[in-house]
């Protein structure tokens, strides 16, 4: 491979801000694998955010790559995975496995997009020091005869049509809006753009903590909700505290502290139990040989955290504590208290809406 910018590259990215800021260019932000493709003929690499190489993982899009991208060009994208007309972040997660068989497998039965929103290089040209509105231009060209499973990112200088976006696309499982100076060059791995994600809060159970990597302090809080039959499931967690509020916090949770056998969630342990409930602890690809282990807690304090958005019954992201809800009983915590998002059709998203 002989391109002008050669990998790994670490993509540009984005600091969050409360509100879309005006007179830039705007995109819905993609929820999934962000991705740097290098294609140089027919040899193609697919470089993850971090800069680790994902194209073993995803064998469907190096194809798809070399019959829609430009023979030598540097795209960054994301890569998603959509089901049932909305994008599907579990589905797309699953991809990532060590078995070269079930890889290929997962490509027929769960096929992944490239979702292309800017141009690093295209034939001998670096366009790293290139305008923003001038790379998408370029991108813009280069991409005019794609089909999926590749797609151009919708784009708009119309502030007003970004947050109709930002109120629309939420229900195809998209994360908000970014917003990039049409004046911008492309600066790898500095925050430089800016991401509008929405905020909702919820009221949850604490039931347990995570000790912090530190030593016996609170690394983070284990967060549950009652589903309809009355059963305590695991949604998420609550972390980023400082150091001085996770010794308090171990204090503050110390009497709640009880036996295993006692908890709601005692079964956690076995492989069994998390096929029909969600629990805590459950290795999986991500985790590896991380300790998953836990403080039991019983479940009698409830706080306020703040969300972006869900990923079926789960929070789909680390969650921001708020603060303690001493007025809220722990079996109001239901998923009723939770928005519920109108859904829209991911087809209409790559239109342009």
């Amino acid at each position: 491979m002989d391109l002008p910018v050669m990998p790994p590259v670490k993509p540009m990215l984005a600091r969050s801000v409360s509100a879309i800021p005006p007179g830039m260019q705007y995109e819905a932000k993609w929820d999934g694998f962000r991705a740097i493709v290098h294609r140089d003929g027919d040899e193609v690499v697919i470089g993850s955010r971090t800069g680790k190489p994902l194209t073993r993982y995803f064998p469907d899009l190096v194809t798809a790559v070399r019959d829609n991208l430009p023979p030598r060009c540097v795209i960054d994208g994301e890569i998603v995975v959509a089901h049932e007309g909305r994008l599907d972040f579990d589905r797309l997660s699953e991809r990532i496995h060590p078995a070269d068989s079930r890889v290929r497998m997962l490509a027929e039965r769960s096929p992944a997009s490239l979702i292309a929103f800017d141009v690093l290089a295209v034939d001998d040209t670096s366009l790293l020091s290139t305008r923003q509105s001038e790379r998408r231009a370029v991108l813009e060209a280069a991409l005019s005869g794609a089909l999926p499973p590749v797609a151009l990112a919708p784009s708009t200088t119309d502030v007003e049509v970004a947050r109709q976006w930002f109120e629309r696309y939420e229900g195809a499982g998209l994360d908000g809006v970014v917003a990039k100076p049409l004046d911008l060059p492309y600066r790898p791995d500095t925050r430089v753009m800016y991401k509008i994600k929405h905020e909702r809060t919820a009221d949850c159970v604490v039931a347990g903590y995570r000790e912090h990597k530190s030593g016996p302090v609170v690394g983070s809080l284990l967060l549950g909700l009652y589903d309809s039959a009355g059963t305590l499931q695991h949604v998420g967690v609550c972390a980023a505290f400082s150091m001085k509020r996770r010794t308090q916090l171990a204090e503050e949770l110390a009497p709640l502290r009880t036996r295993p056998a006692d908890h709601p969630w005692a079964a956690w342990t076995q492989a069994a139990a998390h096929e029909s409930a969600r629990l805590p602890g459950a290795q999986n690809r991500w985790s590896g040989k991380k300790d998953q282990s836990w403080v039991p807690l019983r479940p009698e304090r409830v706080c306020e955290v703040a969300y972006d958005h869900m990923e079926g019954d789960r929070f789909r992201h680390t969650t921001q504590f708020r603060r303690w809800r001493p007025d809220r009983s722990p079996a109001s915590c239901t998923y009723a208290q939770l928005e519920e998002v109108v859904s829209y059709d991911l087809a209409e998203v790559l239109s342009g809406g």
